[in-house]
């Protein structure tokens, strides 16, 4: 049988290898956030006599050249280009526009959206409030849910760490992908990360289901290998779960809309993250808990042992 809890600091390592980038793009830039965060406007054009839409470099010197500072340019596999700027009136709109049509030809509108700096701040702090609340939610059911096995605030603990590391996996390909992509954080990201946090939480308790069952009839076996059959015995169920949710989510990513690229982006990632951590961190990480491994490496703890020895 395959030991996947021995081989944990291989994983915990691993995680980490893969946090790192992460973590370091975003104290170094940041995410790029949408107008959902920040407030402004969001223009989309189609021009209907173009073979291919405009540069984007052009059409941000023309937008800077009537006043608008920092303009945000993309174009779209649709052929339109979406300018993401400042607060604009409809007036302002219709000038933008104008401008545009007098250089590139007629155009369609897709769409138009213009969000207040006061909305963009509320959308934070909730965003902010809801994953507060889905983690402490979190530990509390799980305290609960396993008040009958030896320190149950653990389990939810453990899970909470887990759900952060696939939270942080995603932030930092956001923050990366922002950087060089030009991909922007908006509503549906947030959307995103709410729905990976709940598939990586299921995904733990299922392993964690196990174990419990798993300690009533393995009782004369240690903890670590308890944890280790419930894991290898919940392993088909859980990657044939996030399989044929992926295959659905890459169908989608292919051939499904632009508007909905980069929040199925972030799902796919979210989900590989999630099956990853229940299966080589969660489970692993409350052995090394149990075992004691974790206040072992605290600096006072290492004194303490060093001055016991001598």
């Amino acid at each position: 049988m395959f030991n996947i809890v021995q081989k944990r600091y291989w994983f915990f390592g691993f995680s980490a290898l893969v946090l790192l980038p992460g973590i370091v793009a975003l104290l170094l830039w940041g995410l790029n956030l949408a107008i959902d965060f920040t407030g402004g406007a969001l223009l989309e054009l189609r021009f209907d006599q173009a073979a291919a839409p405009p540069p984007p470099g052009e059409v941000t010197a023309r937008l800077e050249g009537m006043g608008y500072a920092g303009p945000i340019v993309q174009t779209t596999e649709e052929k339109s280009v979406i300018i993401r700027l400042r607060e604009i009136t409809n007036e302002e709109k219709e000038q933008i526009k104008a401008a545009l049509e007098a250089e590139y030809g007629p155009s369609t509108e897709l769409r138009f959206e213009s969000v207040g700096p006061v909305v963009g701040r509320e959308v934070t702090q909730r965003a902010i409030i809801a994953v507060a609340a889905a983690a402490v939610g979190i530990l509390l059911y799980m305290a609960l849910a396993f008040r009958n096995v030896p320190h149950p605030f653990r389990y939810g603990t453990c899970a909470i760490i887990a759900l952060l590391h696939d939270t942080f996996i995603v932030l930092g390909t956001a923050a990366i992908l922002g950087r060089f992509l030009g991909w922007q954080v908006d509503a549906l990201f947030l959307t995103a990360v709410l729905t990976v946090i709940g598939f990586s939480v299921h995904d733990t308790i299922v392993v964690f289901d196990r174990i419990r069952e798993n300690m009533h009839v393995y009782k004369g076996l240690p903890f670590e290998e308890v944890v280790n059959r419930s894991i290898v015995q919940t392993l088909d169920r859980s990657i044939n779960t996030q399989l044929t949710a992926l295959f659905t989510l890459t169908a989608l990513y292919l051939f499904g809309g632009v508007t909905i690229k980069q929040f199925v982006f972030w799902l796919i990632v979210g989900m590989v993250s999630g099956t990853y951590s229940s299966i080589c961190n969660a489970a692993p990480l409350l052995v090394a808990w149990e075992n004691g491994e974790l206040t072992r490496w605290l600096p006072g703890r290492r004194k303490r042992e060093k001055r016991v020895a001598a």
